[in-house]
């Protein structure tokens, strides 16, 4: 059997059963945490799934079919959760509030801030995560966002040329007024990455100040109107198939699927039309 499979990176292999980024086992294997075959791993070491590998003395059990199609589920995230597995500050971490996996957990397709809300993708797929992670994927990420403050025209034709911020230039490849009374205004912005609170330091650096912020679209999906925060949905089907596609994934085993709620419908609300697309009106308030 072992003839017959080729050797593959270990982070590769363990990424794609979904336990950390290749990345995050990179640093593993660094630390000394990672046996293959009763050896210390190296980076650079290849690995098959005859193999025996061990993390943290534990052995890793080899799904049967390491090919199979990655499960993806979107995420209502409520704002005051935060984005990571464990908080030393006993937060509420949105983790916690995921369906459970065996033998492989939910790696998140990038973050949002403790007082962000809105559409979170994961995936039991590390290279999946990794893809659609990477600026290359050119997946833009589209926001409802609140201001208080005076926005004139000015502001948003530099929001969408241009800003300076400490970590480098920035911009909305679109902004669309979303109407409002009086001091609070929404608009639709869309971004073509997702730098640590982005939409908020670009509205910040002409004088407005962020009042909510919630991310409705991540590439393809769209966070539907039903949803309700806290809900859980499978990527099926035609949406699943979209975000393959944007990422350039081809999978090629399908198994079965897990069971998560089906009470949401990312396709429920209709895309922004094209790749780097152009926000709307949404009406939302």
């Amino acid at each position: 059997m072992s003839g017959q499979q080729k050797p593959e990176r270990i982070q590769k292999v363990l990424a794609r059963m979904g336990l950390g980024s290749r990345r995050e086992i990179e640093s593993w294997i660094k630390a000394g945490r990672i046996k293959v075959n009763g050896k210390l791993a190296k980076l650079g070491d290849s690995i098959t799934t005859d193999d025996r590998v061990q993390l943290d003395k534990k052995q890793i059990k080899f799904p049967r079919k390491t090919d199979s199609r990655p499960k993806v589920i979107t995420y209502h995230k409520p704002a005051g959760e935060i984005c990571t597995r464990k908080d030393a500050e006993g937060r509420t971490t949105v983790f916690s509030k995921l369906p459970r996996l065996k033998g492989a957990r939910w790696v998140s397709i990038g973050r949002l801030d403790i007082n962000t809300s809105g559409l979170l993708l994961f995936t039991n797929n590390g290279d999946l995560a990794n893809r659609l992670m990477h600026p290359s994927s050119n997946i833009d990420r589209e926001y409802a966002v609140r201001v208080i403050g005076r926005v004139d025209e000015a502001m948003l034709k530099q929001l969408q040329k241009g800003v300076e911020l400490e970590d480098g230039p920035a911009h909305f490849s679109d902004i669309v007024d979303s109407g409002g009374d009086g001091a609070n205004h929404w608009y639709h912005v869309t971004l073509m990455e997702g730098r640590n609170h982005e939409v908020k330091r670009l509205w910040e650096s002409q004088g407005v100040k962020v009042s909510r912020l919630m991310r409705v679209r991540f590439g393809p999906i769209i966070l539907s109107r039903r949803s309700r925060p806290g809900s859980v949905t499978e990527l099926e089907g035609k949406d699943l198939d979209a975000l393959f596609e944007w990422a350039n994934f081809k999978p090629q085993v399908t198994p079965s699927s897990i069971r998560v709620s089906r009470s949401t419908k990312p396709a429920g609300r209709k895309k922004i039309s094209g790749k780097k697309s152009r926000a709307r009106k949404s009406g939302r308030r």
